[in-house]
Parts: structure tokens; C-alpha cells; sequence
């Protein structure tokens, strides 16, 4: 005799929001809950799981004996398998034994809604209930100021297991080291978010996160829920945004993990065709399915909700889009209409964005898209897919083949960095310079970079001086502010020693001070994502690669002078041209940004304070200044001096 009490969470509206796929807070209602039923300590389980024709709790408390706690299967045909076990408390592992009307197919899984899983190699769920207080009020009541899109918006992408190491035990930092040595460090070089990537429970190290078995839990491997909490409100704290990388498009077969799960395809769409990804062996979600849907929503709030996330990067798109992605004719099947577009995917995808828009109106989601899917990140009552922001890969691709080729040969191939212009405002742009860009062989960004020693140095602060200045949103991966030499290797630290050197340490300054000036000049972020934040000033000077632009906010006054010379060679007696609205009644600009200072390990040269403005029309404006161009280096000029 099963020694599980009847008792449930569940609510008929509940069972009715779940089986219509409207159930966004299942977390809830699944999974394992510490409570009391009459007077009596316990924990209350449910599990999803409608083909099964028997499900038991194993775990420490019973021996891991299969029988000793089998939940009871709801009446109303949700396929929920329920119960109450006495004496089971916080801290006890399990996992659920399934016996499936399938050919009686076993299988013994990890609980899909645990809030925390075993340390890796183990996988069993625990049974937990999360504890913390958190004292990041200040920032939760205003973070619309910090997470706006007419926002500075500055990320810094982070791999938790090889951003920093103890050498000395040759292991990555705890959640807990983290609140102190990263909020500090993000702080100092002057990022507004932070973007993790996936922090849920994955078994696979060289995964890095993206095959996830445990979407409610953050991994063991940096410590407890809380001490992630504790990293979160940390950062919250000092003023820095989080970013979750969040993975909707596929999940890994492992035994104990969502594949398969009561012996059907479960959560995987059952055809082969649509429900397996040949890149990543793995299996692909049915998104046409109610249950599915309302599983994956509630992940997403849930990180919103319990740990105070401010946005969601969303893995993969086109993955998710496309039947034919990564597929050869015959290995897909078109849809209804005949076309290669997933119809049950792009359903999900606004669902998901104008739930998470309608409950936390402060955050965003930004689209790992790739391709020229219309309207990513435009609103879903005009068609949209309703993101925030959308990675525009298509300037990261370009801008690195441009940079990678020797200067003397950049002045065929001016249309690499100007083509972006042409395309920048159909989406809100986030210019990616991801971890994706320094593996497999790509090399560093710093090892990408053409030229001797302090042209390979003067590329790289260009490039991001470049990036900077582009309109759009920026994401740069960790090492790339500091010149990481060597390409990324999740198993190692980065090379914090190279700061030593006035090169590296020179990468940092000049990141530091971008995105100073990015937070400080309303012209670079508060139109980023608007053709009215952007004018050519000389865009077709190939033949001295040089650019020249002007960025623009709400106060045209305070407009921005951008110009770029991607050539080792100065160009002494430059003139650019100036609209009215821009120069001050003193006619004097001020250079607030040169990326050939000293402080950076420039050569110093060609730096000035201000510079005077002449009524001498030129590239089709009313006036004009003559500067001195540094090589390798952009200059931004203003009306006003620097803040």
C-alpha cells in the first residue's frame, strides 16, 4: 500500500489555464512543495505525465524503492500525477519512477519543475523551497529607467565557469565570490547588464549551458539558489541589469532529463522531423501543444518573478522559425500553407513576449535571430514577433571581415561598414561581439586584428570605439575588453595577468570610457533604434577609409561628431562637415573622445581640446572643421566639453 496521502494544489480553473496551454505560473502548482497537510510536515508532488500508467517517488527517503510512494493520477484527465508524502522535508533527493501504458516502458526521471538538482555527474531533484530576502527595492521600483530601449544598454556576457578561477584550487568562483569580485568589476569598467549564459541545471560541461535538463534551477555547480539570488540582488545593487540566457528551442536526450519523458514524446514533437536538431542532437519542443506552452511560459516568468531577472536572451530563433533550418529537401515537411515556417513556433513566440510584456512591462527580450525574419522585435499587434531587441548578426559578420583584412586594402571594401546603415532601423539592434565569435578556431578578437603589435592594440580600441558610436545596443563577451590573446576555453580562467601590460590594461580604459561616454550622452542612446537618431556626415571617403557621422538624440543641439580612420596612417587637415543645429554660439567643438590617448597606450598624438568651427560648408552642410585625424583611432566631438 502506497503510503502517499490525497492532497492537491490544484484548483479545476487551474487544470482548465493548463490543459488550454494558459497556465503561466505552473511552478506553482508542479514540482515538489514543502507543506503541511492536517497538522503533519510534508511535501506535496505533481508531475505531468499522461501516458504513464503508474508514477513513484523515489529517492533517499524510501530506499529509492519503486511502490513505497506512488502518486495518485487526477480524475479530470490532465494526465497529473499527484500526493502528499508525510516527513519528506527540504534537502531530500528523488526522482519519479514512470511506468508507461507504452509497451510498459520504465523510465526514472529528475523532477522538471525542481528548484534545485544534484551537483553534476548526479542528477536527482531536491526538494527545496526558496528563502531570501531581497534588498534590492530601490532598484526593482526603478529599473524602466535603466532597462528602457531609449536607455543606455551595454552587456557584458559572462560564462560563470571560466570568467575567473581559484588558481589555487583550480576551480571557478561560487554565486557567492561572484557578488563580490563581479559586481565590482562590472561596475568598475561601467556595463549597465550583465548577461549570463544559461545558469539552469545542464549535465554536459562543453554544453556551456545550452542543453538544459533542469529549467528551474540554477545549476549546483556554483552553489545555492539563494547564493544566485544573492549575486542577482548584488548586482541590482551597484546599479547592473541581469540578462539570463534562456533556451526554448531544444533540450538534450539524457535519460533522466524531458526527452521521452513517460515513455511518449512528451514535451518533443513526435515527428523526427520537427521534434530532433541535427546540430546539437537534441530534441526540438512541441510548440503546438498546450502543455508545452504553458511549461515554457511559466519558466520564463519564473525567473522574472523569483529572481528579479530584468531580461531574457532567447537562444536560438531561427532555429525555432524555420521547419528547413539545418535541414536538407526531404528531411522537413512544409506547413498547412506550404511554406518553411514554423506556425506553432512563431505562435509561441509572441505568446511568450506579450506574456512576459503584460506581467513585467520593465524587462526586455532580446532574439538570438540570424536571419531576415521580418519584424522580430516589432509590437505583435502589427505582425510582429514582439521582442524587445534582436542581435544584429549581420553587422558583427561584416564588421569583422572588415577589420580582419590589412588596412591598405579596406578602401575596396568600405561598403562592409556602412552597409549596416542600410538595414539598422527595420529591428532594435543589438550589436552582438559574443562568446560565439572567439571559438573553434575564429581566434580572439585581439588575434583577428591585422598589423604589428600597436596596430593589432589600435584595431581593436577602433572597433569598439566604432561599436560604440554605431547605433544600436552592445554586447561584448568577457576578456574581449581587456585584448584576451588567446581564444576562449570554457575550461580555463581568462588571462587576468595581461592587465599587466599597458596594451590590455589600454583595451580597458578605452571600454571604460565608451561606455562612460554612452551612459553620459543622451545623442547615443536615447534615438538608437530610430533613423532619426543617425546622419551620414561622409560615408564614401574610400579612398582614406575614413567615416564620418552624426548621431542625434532629442536635443539636436547635442548632437555627436563621429569620424573613423581605419588606416595606420594619419590624416592631418581633415575637413568634416557640420549642420547648424550643431555648432555652439562660440563655434568651438569639443573633443571628448580620442582613441589614440596615452591612458589607452596610444600614441598621444593629434589630441586636442577643441577645435573651431568655420562657415565653410562641406559634405553638404552649412559649416565645417578642420582636425587632425589619428591613425587607427575614431574622435568624437561635441558642443559640450565632457561631463
Amino acid at each position: 500500500m502506497s503510503n502517499v496521502k490525497p492532497y492537491s494544489l490544484f484548483t479545476e480553473f487551474d487544470i482548465e489555464l493548463f490543459k488550454s496551454g494558459k497556465h503561466f505560473r505552473l511552478y506553482e502548482k508542479l514540482g515538489s512543495h514543502p507543506v503541511e497537510v492536517d497538522g503533519e510536515e510534508g511535501t506535496y508532488f505533481a508531475v505531468w505525465a499522461p501516458t504513464a500508467k503508474s508514477v513513484s517517488v523515489v529517492g533517499d527517503f524510501n530506499y529509492w524503492l519503486e511502490g513505497e510512494h506512488k502518486l495518485n493520477v487526477r480524475w479530470d484527465s490532465s494526465g497529473i500525477w499527484e500526493g502528499f508524502i508525510p516527513k519528506v522535508k527540504p534537502g531530500s533527493i528523488y526522482k519519479y519512477k514512470i511506468q508507461s501504458h507504452n509497451h510498459d516502458i520504465k523510465t526514472e526521471k529528475a523532477d522538471p519543475f525542481a528548484l534545485r538538482n544534484e551537483h553534476p555527474p548526479k542528477t536527482a531533484s531536491t526538494v527545496y523551497d526558496l528563502n531570501y530576502k531581497w534588498k534590492d527595492k530601490k532598484w526593482m521600483d526603478t529599473r524602466e529607467k535603466h532597462n528602457a530601449i531609449d536607455k543606455p544598454f551595454s552587456v557584458y556576457e559572462i560564462h560563470l565557469g571560466s570568467w575567473r578561477k581559484k588558481a589555487e584550487e583550480n576551480r571557478s568562483l561560487s554565486y557567492t565570490e561572484l557578488a563580490d569580485e563581479l559586481v565590482g568589476y562590472i561596475k568598475e569598467t561601467g556595463f549597465t547588464h550583465v548577461e549570463f549564459m544559461p545558469i539552469m541545471c545542464y549535465p554536459y560541461e562543453p554544453s556551456w549551458g545550452y542543453q538544459i535538463t533542469g529549467y528551474f534551477a540554477p545549476t549546483a555547480r556554483f552553489g545555492y539558489p539563494e547564493e544566485f539570488m544573492l549575486l542577482v540582488d548584488k548586482l541590482h545593487q551597484a546599479g547592473i541589469g541581469v540578462i539570463l540566457d534562456w533556451v526554448p528551442s531544444h533540450f538534450p536526450e539524457d535519460a533522466h532529463g524531458l526527452g521521452n519523458f513517460d515513455g511518449s514524446h512528451l514535451y518533443e514533437h513526435p515527428d523526427r522531423r520537427r521534434g530532433y536538431h541535427p546540430d546539437w542532437k537534441s530534441l526540438i519542443f512541441n510548440y503546438g501543444r498546450n502543455e508545452v506552452r504553458s511549461f515554457l511560459i511559466s519558466n520564463a516568468l519564473f525567473w522574472l518573478d523569483k529572481y528579479h531577472i530584468d531580461g531574457l536572451r532567447v537562444d536560438a530563433v531561427a532555429s525555432m522559425l524555420y521547419l528547413d533550418y539545418s535541414r536538407e529537401d526531404g528531411e522537413w515537411e512544409p506547413n498547412q500553407f506550404g511554406g518553411r515556417e514554423n506556425l506553432e513556433a512563431i505562435s509561441f513566440l509572441k505568446e511568450l513576449n506579450e506574456t512576459v510584456y503584460a506581467n513585467y512591462p520593465h524587462v526586455q527580450t532580446i532574439a538570438e535571430e540570424s536571419t531576415s525574419f521580418s519584424m522580430v522585435s516589432k509590437p505583435t499587434f502589427i505582425g510582429g514577433l514582439g521582442f524587445g531587441m534582436k542581435w544584429m548578426m549581420g553587422w558583427m559578420h561584416d564588421t569583422l571581415e572588415y577589420f580582419k583584412k590589412e588596412p591598405i586594402y579596406r578602401k575596396h571594401h568600405q561598403n562592409d561598414v556602412t552597409f549596416s546603415m542600410t538595414y539598422a532601423f527595420t529591428e532594435n539592434f543589438m550589436l552582438p561581439l559574443s562568446h560565439d565569435e572567439v571559438v573553434y578556431g575564429k581566434r580572439s578578437l585581439l588575434g583577428r586584428m591585422p598589423g604589428d603589435e600597436w596596430q593589432r592594440f589600435a584595431n581593436l580600441r577602433l572597433l569598439f570605439s566604432y561599436m560604440f558610436m554605431h547605433p544600436g545596443a552592445k554586447l561584448i563577451f568577457q576578456g574581449g575588453e581587456f585584448g584576451q590573446s588567446e581564444e576562449w576555453n570554457f575550461q580555463e580562467s581568462l588571462d587576468w595577468h595581461l592587465l599587466q601590460y599597458d596594451y590590455h590594461n589600454g583595451i580597458k580604459k578605452a571600454i571604460t570610457q565608451l561606455n562612460t561616454i554612452y551612459k553620459t550622452y543622451p545623442a547615443l542612446y536615447e534615438k538608437q533604434f530610430s533613423g532619426e537618431g543617425f546622419e551620414w556626415i561622409e560615408w564614401n571617403d574610400h579612398e582614406n577609409s575614413v567615416l564620418s557621422f552624426l548621431r542625434k538624440g532629442n536635443n539636436l543641439a547635442e548632437s555627436l561628431v563621429v569620424v573613423c580612420n581605419f588606416t595606420p596612417v594619419p590624416r592631418e587637415g581633415y575637413r568634416v562637415g557640420i549642420p547648424d543645429y550643431v555648432v555652439p554660439k562660440n563655434r568651438k567643438m569639443h573633443q571628448i573622445f580620442n582613441g589614440n590617448d596615452t591612458s589607452f597606450a596610444g600614441s598621444g598624438d593629434y589630441i586636442v581640446d577643441t577645435v573651431k568651427v568655420e562657415k565653410e560648408p562641406w559634405n553638404g552642410k552649412e559649416n565645417s572643421m578642420i582636425i587632425d585625424l589619428p591613425p587607427l583611432s575614431a574622435v568624437v566631438f561635441s558642443a559640450k566639453a565632457k561631463k
